[in-house]
């Protein structure tokens, strides 16, 4: 019997007919990170619950490209080896994978292997779930000095990213790091570790470690322009800070003296609450350190400094002979609502080398409007439109994730963009009429023969299983859970042998 759809903005109301036959709904989600996949397994988990009351049926075939020879996008190559809980999402993210719906194709790049021309003929709906690969440029004077890094790249260094560099230049002892969010504490914790229990305890490469290892870094400082209360640290960040073996953390009492206003704006929110609490304990263990006479969190003699410093806002890097000899610091101040002002109160700290974590550029996506200002695919409530603002709804495509609504928010916000992208996807796909059965080219081995055709041969969740077992037995034989492989062709031929 046919059923009407209920009227919905955006949808005229229609009628659709139940769908009563085994052809399943077939989804191309593009990007196989954390986005991608939770997209992936919260669509099946919806259509099991809804999809017969939206008449769509409630089985679909999710096909999952990742232009990497492996999956896991951010969890992977975004994040410090040294969190705790990396292992625990990539975990998950696995159990997603095996799943006989979802079907995966590594070393399948959107708009060199597969264009979007070729994805609507065999998909009913498209997916953008990629991530970000550019660092927002960091403008000040000076900032184009030999010895200015952007966090992506020194991050995708230390995470062993395929196509990152192989060596980084360690080589300064007094280093800048300007930033106030997670990705910031990564970088300068990453910075003053030690080589040898980051080799312990992660599975970073032997490049990596032999990197670290040669790091001459003795003084760190992390200049985070607004105040205490107004960082964007997580808790989990602070206390691995407050756990960095050889390394002493130095602060300014200034920084801490917050008005009541602040105090009572911080205790509204509980993240914020918990992480100005974490701050203060902080204070109290660097002002332990400095009385037990410049000690690390253990007691030991400290043979590297960690300077936090907030309310300082890096106006120039300064440079000789083209390098980088110093950064310019404003002394600002910062209103209970986070509104910043300047002093007019300088100083210069002398670095060799600066680094910047200000944010990320989302990627774009060929054949995708993509909005500069907000530096995201161009969309709507994740759907995704002709042109930035125009309203104008390009239908059967889709954003979630960091595609969607630009670099912030930690991994598990990403399940609840999910829900709500995958809830516009089916009722759209049920608004649509024939059971959301739209491109025209259903047989599932289509997209199979198309890259056979091009010369792309994809890696599998089995194939990836192989690179994982290898990384696993060369990790054991130095006592080590795993150890990443970074080389791309030996990623294949150890997916395909």
């Amino acid at each position: 019997m046919p059923v009407t759809e209920p009227c919905r903005p955006r949808n005229p109301c229609v009628r659709l007919e139940h769908v009563t036959d085994n052809t399943e709904l077939r989804i191309a989600v593009i990007g196989a990170g954390p986005a991608g996949v939770y997209s992936s397994d919260i669509l099946l988990r919806q259509l099991a619950r809804t999809g017969e009351g939206l008449g769509l049926g409630t089985r679909a075939r999710i096909d999952l490209f990742e232009k990497l020879p492996v999956p896991f996008g951010l969890v992977r190559y975004g994040v410090a080896p040294d969190h705790p809980s990396i292992k625990f999402i990539a975990d998950a993210l696995e159990k997603t994978l095996d799943n006989p719906d979802i079907h995966l194709y590594c070393d399948v790049e959107f708009g060199r292997d597969v264009t979007l021309d070729d994805l609507l003929a065999r998909y009913d709906a498209v997916l953008f779930a990629t991530g970000a690969v550019a660092d927002r440029p960091l403008a000040i004077p000076g900032a184009d000095l030999e010895g200015v890094h952007g966090a992506a790249r020194f991050v995708e260094w230390y995470d062993g990213y395929p196509m990152g560099a192989r060596r980084w230049p360690l080589d300064a002892e007094q280093v800048a790091v300007i930033g106030g969010g997670n990705v910031a504490m990564d970088v300068a914790r990453e910075l003053v570790r030690d080589a040898d229990d980051l080799r312990v305890r992660t599975d970073i490469p032997d490049n990596v470690y032999e990197g670290i290892l040669a790091n001459r870094a003795r003084d760190l400082h992390l200049f985070v322009r607004r105040g205490v209360a107004q960082a964007k640290f997580s808790v989990q960040e602070l206390r691995e800070l407050e756990k960095l073996p050889g390394v002493q953390i130095v602060i300014d009492e200034d920084d801490f003296e917050l008005d009541d206003a602040t105090i009572e704006k911080a205790g509204k929110d509980k993240l914020t609450r918990q992480m100005v609490e974490e701050l203060f304990a902080i204070r109290e263990m660097a002002e332990d350190m400095e009385d037990d006479g410049d000690v690390d969190f253990e007691g030991n003699p400290a043979t590297k400094r960690y300077h936090l410093h907030f309310n300082s806002a890096p106006v120039e890097i300064l440079g000789e002979d083209g390098r980088v000899v110093g950064v310019r610091v404003e002394r600002t101040s910062t209103t209970a609502d986070g509104v910043m002002h300047r002093t007019g109160e300088f100083t210069d700290f002398p670095v060799q080398a600066v680094y910047h974590a200000i944010g990320y550029q989302p990627a774009h996506a060929p054949g995708v409007a993509y909005d500069d200002r907000r530096g995201t695919l161009a969309n709507e409530e994740g759907r995704i439109l002709s042109q930035p603002g125009s309203g104008d709804v390009i239908t059967r495509l889709y954003a979630t994730g960091w595609a969607k609504r630009g670099p912030v928010g930690l991994i598990g916000s990403t399940k609840s963009d999910a829900l709500a992208i995958v809830t516009h996807m089916l009722e759209d796909l049920a608004a649509a009429g024939n059971g959301g059965r739209i491109a025209s080219d259903r047989d599932p081995a289509s997209i199979d023969r198309l890259l056979a055709e091009r010369g792309r041969s994809p890696i599998d969740f089995a194939g990836w299983k192989r690179i994982d077992a290898f990384e696993r037995s060369e990790g054991a034989k130095e006592g080590r859970v795993h150890k990443k492989v970074i080389d791309p062709d030996q990623m294949r031929h150890l997916a395909r042998a």
